[in-house]
């Protein structure tokens, strides 16, 4: 094969994978290793690992990048997976560089440079989509994602941010956290996947009122129902000083609900209440903070009587 042929052929290949090729699918064309090694020499070509081959000399674009990790772990064994996969899929304003790959715990594999390793107790059946770079589904990548996170509040985030963006249902979400068994916050990641499955109906889970117990607050009433000039309002939380505590769910953050909450919350303020409101992940990861407003309003509204 001549060398005008050659790289036309490797080319059309590359092209499919944002301008990389693996040596296994050069072969299988005809295009052998003492040919890669001579439009290496050439300064055509650069090698990136072992199997992964550039036809051209820039600096691999993220795509390529991503091809390369899969190429260079193993495309039979390991999957684009957590934050990379959901970026992938779609994940907006969330920024991380780094290409997270996960392979089943048995397999040996080498790791490349810039590759963030995670091995995985076992793979759930589907869970790898095979269209373009092999990656995990989002409700799997997300769930996985939130386990290795480098906190709580990141987990959180990524939880809700997935379910914000509509990559994955709450529904979806809450069905993965009982097939995927992760290593580190286990009891949180599928807390705060309830509440946003759940919304306003896991409050009991939570504990609203034994967190108030812990700050010297008085149990408040639950499930109120007041009348306002819209009607009737039902409340989550309501002390008899006029302290409104209204919890939110994700579902409060779609179409019309934040304009809704928001006119229930400007008719119970005319009415005279105090209200305050909460979302339900934010109570999940900012207890002492939230906590902190909700005792300083109590405060205020008991002294005011006094």
């Amino acid at each position: 094969m001549r060398g005008p042929e050659r790289r036309r052929i490797a080319r059309e290949l590359a092209d499919r994978h944002g301008g990389v090729v693996s040596r296994a699918m050069l072969r299988s064309a005809g295009i052998e290793r003492r040919h890669v090694a001579y439009e290496v020499r050439s300064e055509r070509w650069v090698v990136h690992g072992d199997v992964t081959v550039a036809v051209h000399t820039r600096p691999l674009s993220r795509e390529e990048s991503l091809w390369r990790a899969v190429w260079e772990v193993g495309p039979a064994v390991t999957a684009i997976d957590g934050v990379t996969a959901l970026g992938l899929a779609g994940l907006k304003h969330y920024d991380d560089p780094a290409i997270h790959c996960s392979v089943v715990h048995t397999a040996r594999v080498t790791w490349p440079s810039g590759v963030t390793a995670h091995k995985v107790v076992r793979r759930v059946p589907a869970e790898v989509l095979q269209t373009g770079i092999p990656r995990t589904r989002p409700a799997v990548a997300a769930v996985r994602a939130a386990h290795w996170a480098v906190s709580d509040r990141q987990a959180a985030l990524i939880l809700l941010m997935t379910a914000q963006q509509g990559l994955a249902s709450p529904e979806e979400l809450l069905r993965t956290t009982k097939r995927l068994r992760g290593r580190r916050r286990r009891a949180f990641v599928k807390n705060v996947v309830r509440d946003i499955a759940l919304g306003v109906q896991s409050l009991g889970e939570l504990d609203f009122a034994h967190l108030c117990r812990e700050r010297g607050l008085p149990e408040p009433d639950r499930q109120v129902v007041v009348h306002t000039d819209r009607g009737r309002v039902y409340l989550d939380v309501r002390w008899r000083n006029g302290l409104v505590v209204e919890i939110d769910g994700v579902q409060h953050r779609r179409a019309l609900a934040v304009s809704t909450d928001n006119l229930r919350t400007n008719a119970l303020v005319l009415k005279g209440d105090r209200a305050l409101r909460i979302d339900l992940v934010g109570l999940r990861v900012f207890t002492d903070d939230f906590m902190a407003q909700v005792a300083q309003g109590h405060a205020q509204l008991e002294s005011a009587a006094a």
